[in-house]
């Protein structure tokens, strides 16, 4: 069986009660093994929850588990009716909303993530839509120095989450665990 949804308000309101929220918002990925990935990544970078919308998107299969390895036991995922709506319930609770573009106007470090932050990734392919796009506090662009321009919404995701864990564990280095031991 998949695993249940979270309640919105709820994952919103443990998020805030940590020491440094973080949630991913997903705006319409289709791709089950992307949002297992995602799942999988906001995990390992310490996000409280995922945000995914009801419709025009996959939801909590066994796919999405499996490509989690395990993850969305341990990550709560919430789904929205109304994702602008949702975007605009974390600003109101506290959180700086980045959304990640092409096209975007910052890099992202040039934006300080190291209060509560929801990053939003779009879908592969449309990016955002234009008024998710119009609701983030900064749009971001990832430095692509090649010849393709955009990367894969999971590795795009994955980059901008652990930028946000780059510049806290700038900020405060306790926040690294000890490397966990090898077993024999």
């Amino acid at each position: 069986a998949a695993p249940s949804y979270a309640d919105f308000d709820e994952l919103v309101a443990a998020a805030m009660a940590a020491p440094r929220p973080l949630v991913v918002v997903l705006d319409g990925i289709e791709d089950p093994h992307n949002l297992g990935a995602l799942i999988r990544t906001a995990n390992g970078a310490g996000a409280q929850g995922v945000i995914i919308p009801q419709r025009r998107a996959v939801g909590l299969t066994g796919t999405v588990e499996k490509s989690s390895a395990g993850a969305v036991a341990y990550t709560p995922v919430a789904r929205v009716t109304n994702l602008v709506r949702a975007i605009e319930a974390l600003k109101d609770a506290g959180f700086w909303v980045v959304g990640a573009e092409a096209d975007g106007k910052h890099l992202p470090y040039e934006v300080d993530m190291t209060g509560p932050i929801a990053l939003v990734v779009g879908s592969e392919g449309a990016g955002m839509g234009r008024l998710v796009s119009e609701t983030c506090d900064y749009v971001v662009r990832l430095p692509l120095l090649g010849q393709v321009p955009s990367l894969n919404a999971s590795v795009a995701g994955g980059v901008l989450m652990y930028e946000i864990v780059r510049q806290r564990v700038t900020q405060d280095p306790s926040l690294v665990p000890p490397p966990v031991p090898k077993q024999d």
